[in-house]
């Protein structure tokens, strides 16, 4: 008898979440619980990464610029300074998976209640697809950025690199791409609650295009054109391939829609 009735109870509930609204203080308060565990989160990590952080800078130094170069320190605080900066950057990147489950637990509620299970589902590979655009960067990236920039230091200046300002560039390279390989999970999220659609995606894909274009140049360490272009290129590629994955997942989704 009770399984006969919970249909008829899920869509109770259902039509009760419908019918309620939550006051704008209680939105500000979920807002804050969930910036402070996305906030205790990333600090956690940046103090669990701040020990190795000094073996790591060391090894990016001797890969990316050579046991040749040697990099100068400006102030006292420099070297700690970009040791935090990596602990800080390697602590986002390893906690996108809570990060982007409380930004989706906020939002989501505002649709309908099935919607909400997809959050687990769509925040799950955040950390895969960050691994994929932090090695992309390492093999792809990297090597080539650093190569084009001594190549154009040495043909007019004596080069004297500090520690600080070098090594923030190949930083905030893997955080870029870490962050733009979300594009997929984000994008394939959005056309689940239904904000976005395929048809709409290869619609508007000049804009996408161009919106593109000016986040790879905001992104660019160095602001030059190459690096832009690094950035762009796979940004475009993973749109377009998640075009294709919410027209294969589409079909399912309305197949799940339309089931009694």
């Amino acid at each position: 008898m009770l399984a006969e009735r919970q249909p008829e109870l899920d869509e109770k509930r259902e039509s009760i979440w419908d019918m309620k609204e939550m006051p704008f203080t209680e939105h500000l308060r979920e807002l804050r619980n969930r910036l402070m565990i996305s906030c205790i989160t990333v600090a956690a990590l940046a103090a669990l990464l701040f020990w190795p952080s000094k073996f790591i800078i060391i090894w990016m130094k001797d890969e990316y610029l050579g046991k040749g170069i040697q990099l100068h320190a400006f102030a006292p605080t420099d070297v700690l300074f970009t040791e935090f900066k990596f602990s800080l950057y390697g602590a986002i990147v390893l906690g996108l998976p809570v990060i982007i489950y409380q930004a989706w637990m906020f939002i989501v509620p505002a649709f309908h209640p099935r919607t909400r299970r997809i959050v687990y589902v769509y925040t799950a590979p955040s950390i895969l697809l960050a691994a994929g655009g932090i090695l992309f960067c390492h093999y792809f990236i990297v090597h080539k950025v650093l190569t084009a920039l001594l190549a154009i230091t040495e043909s007019v200046a004596t080069e004297t690199f500090g520690v600080a300002s070098t090594l923030n560039i190949i930083l905030l390279l893997f955080l870029a791409f870490a962050l733009v390989f979300q594009t997929p999970t984000i994008l394939v999220a959005l056309a689940r609650i239904g904000i976005i659609n395929a048809a709409m995606l290869r619609k508007h894909w000049r804009y996408a295009g161009f919106g593109i274009l000016v986040a790879s140049g905001i992104a660019a360490p160095d602001a030059s054109p190459v690096t832009m272009m690094l950035i762009a290129v796979p940004m475009y590629v993973l749109y377009e391939a998640s075009i294709w994955i919410i027209v294969l997942l589409e079909k399912s989704w309305r197949r799940d829609t339309a089931r009694p």
